[in-house]
C-alpha cells in the first residue's frame, strides 16, 4: 500500500513534489531518520551558499563528512561556510562553474593539495529570464548546468577513483520531465528563448550525461546518480520563479526537505549499490514521462560528444 501510495503522488506530481509529499512518505516510513556516519568521507557541493545546496552541505557536515564548499561569491560563500561550520568542518573554494578557466583553476587547485573526494554533489544552477552567454560564449544556463559540471566531473574522476568507493550526484528537476533532448540546439539559438524551457532541457541534459557516467564508472567504485527535490522554497526559486513562488508558497518544501535525497544518495548504503538512477525522495524514478520525450542512443552520444568539444575536455575512452 505504501508504494502505492508513493506511485500514485510521483504520478499526479502536485501531491508528490509539495511539502505534502515529503511529509506523506515520512509517514509512510520512507523518509526514516539517516543513521549513519560519514566520519573521514569528503564531500564536495556546488552551489553551496544557499538553498538546497547549503541544505545539503549542512546535512552531510552533521554526519561528520568534511565538506568543501564550492561557491561563485567570496562573501557569499564565507557565509555560507561559517553557517556549515556550526556543524562540521568547511572548506571555502572559489569558482565560476560558467566560466570553463575557472573551473580548470579549481579542479587543478583541489587535485593538487590532494584533498580527498567521496562524494561530488553537482548543485548549481541557473535559471534566467532572458538569453545570455557566459564568458565563454556559451549560452548562460547550459553553461552553468551542464557544460561547467561536466568539466568538472571529468577533471575530478581521478580523485574519486582513488577514494573509492565514491559517489557523484547530479541535481536535477521535475521540469526536465516536460523537455526533450534537442542536441541541435542545445543553446536555444533555433528556437525563442525562454529561461524556463532552457533551465529544464539543462537539467534533462544532465540526468542523460549522469546515465552516461555510470556507464563509464562500471567497475570503479564510484557510482553515479541524478535525483530532481520536488518544489522547494529556495531563493532562486523565489528570485526566477516569482509567481510560481507566490502561488506555490504554502506548498513549498523546505531546502532542507528538498535536500534528503541528495544527503541520502551520498551517505545511505543502498544507493551504493547501483548506478545511473534518477530519484526523488529515496525512490528510483522513471526519467521519462510520456514517449515524445525519449532521446535515442546517437543523441546521447552526441550530447557527450559536444559537452567535450564545447568544454574542451579530450576524453580519454575516445583516444583508445
Amino acid at each position: 500500500m505504501a508504494n502505492l501510495i508513493d506511485t500514485i503522488m510521483d504520478r499526479t506530481v502536485v501531491p508528490g513534489y509539495t511539502s505534502v509529499g515529503y511529509r506523506v512518505r515520512r509517514r509512510l516510513g520512507t523518509q526514516g531518520d539517516l543513521d549513519v556516519s560519514m566520519a573521514g568521507r569528503s564531500v564536495l557541493v556546488t552551489g553551496a551558499t544557499s538553498g538546497l545546496g547549503l541544505a545539503a552541505a549542512k546535512g552531510f557536515a552533521e554526519l561528520g563528512a568534511s565538506v568543501h564548499v564550492l561557491a561563485r561569491d567570496p562573501g557569499r560563500g564565507e557565509r555560507a561556510r561559517a553557517a556549515i561550520g556550526d556543524a562540521g568542518p568547511a572548506t571555502l573554494h572559489i569558482a565560476d562553474l560558467a566560466s570553463l578557466d575557472s573551473v580548470r583553476a579549481f579542479a587543478a587547485e583541489f587535485t593538487a593539495a590532494g584533498h580527498d573526494l567521496h562524494v561530488l554533489v553537482n548543485n548549481a544552477g541557473a535559471l534566467i529570464g532572458e538569453r545570455k552567454l557566459s564568458p565563454d560564449g556559451i549560452e548562460l544556463t547550459f553553461a552553468t548546468d551542464v557544460l561547467g559540471p561536466f568539466l568538472l566531473t571529468n577533471l575530478l574522476l581521478g580523485r574519486l577513483r582513488d577514494c573509492a568507493p565514491a559517489r557523484l550526484v547530479n541535481v536535477s528537476s521535475g521540469g526536465m520531465y516536460t523537455q526533450r533532448l534537442d542536441v541541435d540546439d542545445l543553446q536555444f539559438e533555433r528556437r525563442d528563448y525562454d529561461g524556463p524551457d532552457a533551465y529544464a532541457a539543462a537539467k534533462r541534459a544532465l540526468v542523460i550525461l549522469t546515465e552516461l557516467w555510470a556507464e563509464r564508472l562500471a567497475g570503479t567504485g564510484v557510482v553515479a546518480h541524478s535525483m530532481h527535490p520536488g518544489w522547494a522554497a529556495t531563493p532562486g526559486v523565489e528570485t526566477s520563479l516569482p509567481r510560481f513562488n507566490r502561488v506555490m508558497g504554502p506548498l513549498l518544501r523546505t531546502a532542507e526537505e528538498g535536500a534528503d535525497t541528495i544527503v541520502w544518495l551520498g551517505a545511505a548504503a543502498e544507493p551504493a549499490q547501483s548506478s545511473g538512477g534518477f530519484w526523488h525522495d529515496r525512490r528510483r524514478r522513471p526519467t521519462h514521462r510520456v514517449p515524445w520525450t525519449r532521446e535515442r542512443p546517437e543523441d546521447r552520444l552526441r550530447l557527450w560528444q559536444e559537452c567535450c568539444r564545447l568544454s574542451g575536455w579530450t576524453d580519454p575512452d575516445e583516444s583508445r
